[in-house]
């Protein structure tokens, strides 16, 4: 009995001591001021620039929650979804003059003359390069920020913050629908950031969108992190993987996605990719 009242003595010292780190309503004010003006100078502070990104794409026929019989009248809920393989895209990104070019050049390990933003391709996600943090950090958005604890990393220390924007101002939209007829959603999101509170910039952010009047069943999550890279001899904070799942009652989508081979951009540049024998 004694070493377990010393063990919740010790849990209200370390609940004390976090507490006691909280920032101050200016200072936590402060880092998020600090990490807008980071976001919105993102996209001017990049470089032109080629990279490469590697999409695996997975499918599900039955979303996370799905409840199975087994038989015997017991039911059980399924907490997942079984992913299974559907393709695999690899896309050269350009970056040039504050703008991101997505295109397509293999499909499945082979040459395909299929657009990257066409209908027909399915669904495809952007804005890692400055798009999403702008659309958080805007002060149109009126985005509301709350923080929510301290997160150790090798050589940084993170702030994390929940944020929301509600649909009223916000920019992201969803499409859906088939070839030929598609329609635009805008929608409200919501998150967290991971925030370096020495440098103001974001490490890791997450954005969820699940309130669309039409599919209450829909949600939509991202999630993007950042890393040094170098371009040219210079050191730049840059996508290193992202994710975004889609659920529906109908079933789930995911596409995990890679970033690799920065390079500078220069005119006439060209990137060669191989073909799976």
């Amino acid at each position: 009995m004694r070493y377990l009242i010393h063990t919740l003595t010790g849990l209200v010292l370390v609940s004390a001591v976090m507490a006691a780190d909280k920032p101050s309503r200016a200072d936590s004010a402060a880092l998020i001021e600090k990490s807008r003006q980071k976001a919105l100078a993102y996209a001017r502070s990049l470089p032109d620039f080629l990279c490469t990104e590697e999409i695996s794409r997975y499918k599900s026929g039955a979303a996370a929650g799905t409840r199975m019989p087994l038989g015997g009248g017991v039911v059980i809920t399924d907490p997942a979804p079984h992913w299974l393989p559907l393709d695999k895209l690899t896309v050269s990104v350009s970056y040039f003059q504050q703008h991101e070019v997505h295109e397509l050049k293999l499909w499945n390990g082979k040459p395909t003359e299929r657009k990257f933003d066409s209908s027909d391709l399915g669904v495809t996600s952007t804005g890692e390069f400055g798009g999403i943090l702008a659309s958080i950090f805007d002060p149109a958005s009126q985005t509301s920020f709350r923080w929510e604890s301290w997160k150790d990393v090798p050589s940084r220390t993170l702030a994390v913050y929940a944020y929301e924007v509600k649909q009223g101002h916000s920019n992201y939209y969803v499409e859906r629908g088939r070839p030929g007829n598609t329609h635009r959603v805008i929608v409200g999101f919501r998150g967290t950031l991971e925030i370096d509170r020495d440098t103001g910039e974001v490490i890791r952010l997450d954005h969820v969108a699940d309130h669309i009047p039409s599919e209450p069943d829909f949600k939509a999550v991202t999630e993007v992190d950042y890393d040094v890279m170098e371009v040219a001899g210079n050191r730049y904070l840059l996508p290193v993987s992202s994710q975004t799942r889609l659920d529906r009652k109908t079933g789930a989508f995911k596409e995990e996605s890679d970033f690799r081979d920065y390079r500078k951009f220069e005119v006439g540049s060209k990137m060669e990719f191989g073909v799976d024998k």
